[in-house]
């Protein structure tokens, strides 16, 4: 027997559909990358999007087909998400931050027609336009009097697009599991994979990430995604905001300390996400002005470990609490988020710090395992091996079948993470399987000693890599970058670890560089910096 309730299809063009009803004049604020600040609500984007829908029509487009942005976030570029999506489309999300072989690989491998661009990447795409022969046309997100000088042919500009068509336009009408969205993996061993969204998982992920121990977001609330719109969906956000309408703040292009804080204060934000490394420049932009936070309550931080200090400053200095959170491209991208249970609650202050650093619990619409040996391994806190996920808003295969089979038998997909679940289901990361360091047959975690480092006051950033060792085939090299103006020693660098790691878990070295290597979405790249000390050679 079935039950007996409507066929309603979770298709995303429902979400902006009933923003446009229940917020229409909910503000949308954005930082262009012209300049100026520019206001919009709800309302419009509905309206803009189905006038944008129009012109895709026109261009003998094919249901599923590929379209491209290549822009930061802003409320023109939230318009060519409904835009495309709402009529079917595909559209696909270009990390600027990539190497250009590597945006060409992606944009031939996607097959995208049309590509949004802000005009900031004009150059880029002066370069690499003509070694993608799929590409039809060139969308500039911006108006007529800022249009860009171009050699390229088939160059729209956005604004005179949208005055010519009509905001009548049917959206959805298909089924809920067609193709949304399309993301490519960083591509730091290998060529990038990508991972194809759809409607249906993007409002799943929303419903999940809307509870009130993920991001819980309302009404009431001011959000500033400064996670871009091309990094796994702006972690959802641009879905999940619209649904309960929620105030939109853009920052653009420009994600300095002190760019950030102007958006902060003067749209009184109160939810804010990001990598940590944006966190790092707003806190010593707030220590160097003696500034304040004085509406912003939550942060959510991910794409890379936590550091304590990020964690206690936020907390201790400003009243902000801070959820620790991780995910994947692969995972839509929210598998944890760290929030305290009750008992946590009534722990001490040190000990709760403990558990915020830690990934954190999954949410329902996530299972997670860790699998050591082809078995299940205990949630005992201790036992660690590869992190496991399934959900209906995971990936199960690559676009075009890129890398084969990627799920086990049970359904569960390898994140490529070395993790423990302790009893409480609190999930940490101790490395990343390739990462991780194999010292006289034992594991050493990278992570948990970097998060340490960083601790030393002087130190930027902090790195640790698996080196060769003749006795003990790899040890701990620790990469230290320093604060500008800031001079730190080897000496005060393992001082500071002593004691708070195992002694064989111990650098061997520490080396300090100009600048850490940073991959496309602001992580360390490790295997730039293997090969950076490819000859290094630990002291006799």
């Amino acid at each position: 027997m079935l039950g007996l309730m409507q066929d309603w299809a979770l298709t995303v063009d429902k979400i902006i559909d009933h923003a446009n009803l229940n917020y229409s004049n909910r503000e949308i604020v954005s930082r262009s990358v012209e300049g100026p600040i520019l206001r919009s609500n709800y309302g419009q984007v509905h309206s803009r999007s189905k006038k944008l829908s129009n012109w895709l029509k026109s261009q003998n487009l094919r249901f599923g087909s590929r379209v491209a942005s290549l822009a930061w976030n802003s409320g023109r570029h939230m318009e060519c998400w409904y835009g495309a999506m709402g009529i079917g489309l595909v559209l696909h999300t270009l990390n600027p931050r990539l190497f250009a072989d590597q945006l060409i690989y992606i944009i031939k491998h996607a097959e995208d027609e049309i590509i949004f661009s802000d005009i900031s990447f004009a150059p880029l795409l002066e370069q690499i336009i003509p070694l993608c022969p799929s590409v039809k046309s060139v969308v500039y997100l911006t108006d007529k009097a800022n249009m860009p000088q171009t050699k390229l042919a088939n160059v729209h500009c956005y604004e005179e697009i949208l005055e010519h068509e009509n905001d009548e336009c049917q959206w959805g009408g298909f089924d809920e599991n067609t193709a949304c969205g399309l993301c490519y993996t960083s591509g730091t061993t290998g060529n990038p994979k990508g991972v194809l969204y759809s409607h249906r998982s993007n409002i799943l992920h929303s419903y999940m990430s809307l509870t009130a121990d993920v991001m819980g977001i309302s009404s009431s609330d001011v959000v500033l995604p400064v996670v871009p719109m091309f990094h796994a969906n702006t972690w959802g956000v641009i879905f999940s905001a619209p649904m309960v309408g929620a105030k939109i703040v853009m920052p653009g292009a420009k994600m300095d300390g002190a760019s950030i804080y102007e958006l902060l204060e003067t749209e009184k934000v109160n939810f804010t996400a990001a990598v940590p490394t944006v966190w790092l420049m707003l806190l010593q932009y707030l220590e160097s002005t003696n500034q304040r936070l004085n509406s912003l309550k939550r942060v959510l931080i991910g794409g890379a470990a936590l550091p304590e200090r990020i964690l206690r400053t936020f907390e201790d200095k400003y009243g902000v609490e801070v959820r620790h959170a991780w995910g994947m491209t692969e995972t839509s991208p929210l598998g944890t988020v760290c929030t305290l249970t009750p008992e946590a609650m009534e722990m001490s202050k040190d000990e709760q710090i403990a558990i915020k650093l830690k990934q954190g619990r999954a949410p329902f619409g996530v299972e997670l395992k860790i699998k050591r040996d082809d078995e299940a391994a205990p949630r005992d806190g201790t036992t660690f091996g590869n992190l496991m996920i399934r959900g209906p808003a995971i990936a199960k295969s690559y676009f075009k079948s890129e890398g084969g089979e990627i799920l086990d038998e049970e359904g569960y997909f390898d994140t490529g993470d070395v993790a423990n679940i302790d009893p409480q289901g609190y999930m940490q990361i101790t490395d990343r399987s390739k990462d991780v360091i194999k010292s006289g047959g034992e594991w050493i975690s990278s992570i948990d000693i970097e998060n340490i480092a960083i601790g030393v006051d002087g130190v930027a950033i902090a790195a640790v890599i698996g080196h060769y060792h003749p006795k003990w085939d790899e040890r701990p090299l620790l990469v230290i970058q320093t604060k500008e103006n800031f001079e730190v020693s080897k000496e005060e660098i393992l001082g500071y670890l002593n004691g708070k790691i195992a002694k064989w878990w111990m650098p061997d070295d520490v080396q300090f560089i100009d600048a850490i290597p940073l991959g496309a979405t602001g992580k360390i790249n490790k295997v730039a910096l293997r090969e950076m000390f490819k000859d290094y050679e630990f002291p006799k």
